[in-house]
């Protein structure tokens, strides 16, 4: 029901629909169309939250978690000793069911801004520290994700989970998203935010552009992957993440 569900809610999105392009100019009205996702002939499809789905999130968490954590120590004490604050960010996002949660990552931004400012950012932000500025590229920072998947509120694979503030700007296409396990690695960040967000940066609303330009194209790649959601899909997501991290290492 739910497949059936975003994959028409894909089309929907597709025409750039939304509540808040009526609460912004006609100018930032416009977004890039995305490029949609085709079936493959043979793929086999998966459900949304399956119980191998989960198997391999488990697996993933506990094995990530042994290998990374050396690594995730060191990182935590040289966020500490280039700025002041704790290593550790939390904020609340919105999870499956449109239940909120406590997403961690490692603090890549002066300490106390969670609530000040622009909630989305570009490389350029003032509010980077030194030691984010190398960590985001590289994704570092999200190493600390890998609890939220032990604990179950997030996937590998699925849409990037959002802020509460944003989700009043959702259609009630794109709300489908929210009747699923968010992932750490989101088809539409991935495949489109990531090369966008350095526009974040020439702008005096970051957050008001992000929802005019951004969201609802990242939003109709996610619905999309959704649609015909298959292993095949999901390596291909995992060989393009690593790939940017690459690129940007």
């Amino acid at each position: 029901m739910i497949r059936a569900n975003l994959s028409a809610a894909s089309t929907l999105v597709a025409d750039g629909a939304g509540p808040a392009q009526s609460m912004l100019p006609r100018s930032s009205q416009r977004h890039r169309r995305p490029r949609a996702y085709h079936s493959e002939p043979g793929a086999q499809r998966q459900p949304a939250d399956g119980a191998l789905r989960r198997g391999v999130d488990l697996t993933v968490a506990l094995v990530g978690l042994a290998i990374a954590t050396p690594v995730l120590a060191v990182l935590a004490v040289a966020v500490q000793l280039t700025s002041k604050g704790p290593w550790l960010f939390r904020q609340t996002r919105v999870g499956r069911g449109e239940q909120p949660f406590e997403m961690w990552k490692l603090r890549t931004m002066v300490a106390d801004t969670n609530g000040a400012g622009s909630l989305v950012s570009g490389p350029g932000d003032p509010r980077i520290t030194r030691m984010g500025a190398w960590l985001r590229p590289r994704r570092l920072d999200e190493l600390p994700q890998l609890v939220n998947l032990l604990r179950g509120d997030l996937t590998l694979f699925g849409s990037r989970p959002e802020v509460p503030r944003f989700i009043p700007y959702y259609t009630g296409a794109e709300r489908q998203i929210l009747q699923v396990r968010p992932g750490i690695i989101g088809p539409g960040a991935v495949l489109f935010a990531s090369g966008q967000d350095s526009e974040l940066d020439a702008v005096d609303d970051a957050d008001a552009y992000y929802v005019a330009h951004h969201l609802h194209s990242r939003l109709a790649l996610d619905l999309h992957y959704f649609a015909d959601r298959t292993v095949r899909r999901d390596l291909t997501l995992l060989i393009r993440a690593l790939g940017v991290c690459v690129r940007n290492g």
